[in-house]
């Protein structure tokens, strides 16, 4: 009966989803590990009490909608620490641009040569374009090759899910000794997860982290009407 009263249900699953961040966020302030990040846990509790209660992912989405939109806006509060950092921008504003044109292109294009070479359908290769860009800018792109917005959303959350453990490895392994660099390798890899990943390194770091993210995101939407025309 609840799920088919759709106030009651965008109040039912915006509280299940909510509440499960909360809760994965809860953990892990206390059990400080990669498989506990709330970016991973969060979507995998809501979709064992979705699976639990035989609800599907169209009715999910139709009720958390505004969750989504949501997201837009909230890509604007990393002009806070990009404006923190301004002076160390503007000395390397260079080397950053470059690294956000080669990072997004390399990061779009092998993207879909893998899927072709795997043979998977055009609408997931352009779908898995887009994924080295943070949700809102990735979602957009995603719509205007002719992907599935919804399921860029997902390549999304995984990309930076394993961007963020394996950044971690490569510092360990490559002689990246500058927040600069540290920055921008979790900036272009990881986006959102990847900023949150610096911001625990060093307040430079993160800062560098969400320009690149932005700087990425907004070069990747302006880029999606060329690479249509490249990939149709």
């Amino acid at each position: 009966m609840l799920m088919h009263d759709p106030v009651l249900a965008t109040l039912f699953w915006s509280a299940v989803t909510i509440g499960c961040y909360y809760a994965a966020r809860f953990v892990h302030q206390r059990v400080r590990r990669s498989w506990t990040s709330p970016l991973l846990t969060t979507p995998v509790s809501v979709a064992v009490i979705a699976l639990s209660l035989h609800a599907g992912y169209s009715e999910y989405i139709r009720s958390t909608h505004w969750l989504v939109l949501m997201m837009g806006p909230a890509t604007v509060a990393f002009a806070i620490p990009i404006y923190e950092q301004r002076e160390m921008i503007r000395r390397y504003w260079a080397v950053l641009l470059v690294g956000v044109l080669v990072g997004s292109t390399v990061a779009m294009f092998t993207a879909f040569i893998f899927a072709n070479w795997l043979g998977l359908s055009h609408m997931l290769q352009v779908s898995l374009m887009p994924r080295s860009t943070s949700t809102p800018f990735a979602m957009s792109i995603s719509n205007g090759l002719g992907g599935v917005p919804d399921l860029t959303a997902v390549f999304v959350v995984a990309t930076g899910i394993c961007g963020a453990i394996m950044g971690e490895t490569l510092l360990k392994l490559m002689p990246v000794r500058t927040s600069l660099a540290r920055g921008a390798l979790f900036g272009m890899g990881a986006h959102a997860a990847g900023v949150a990943k610096a911001h625990q390194m060093g307040g430079e770091e993160g800062s560098v982290a969400g320009l690149v993210m932005v700087l990425a995101g907004l070069f990747n939407v302006l880029m999606a009407p060329v690479v249509a025309q490249l990939v149709s």
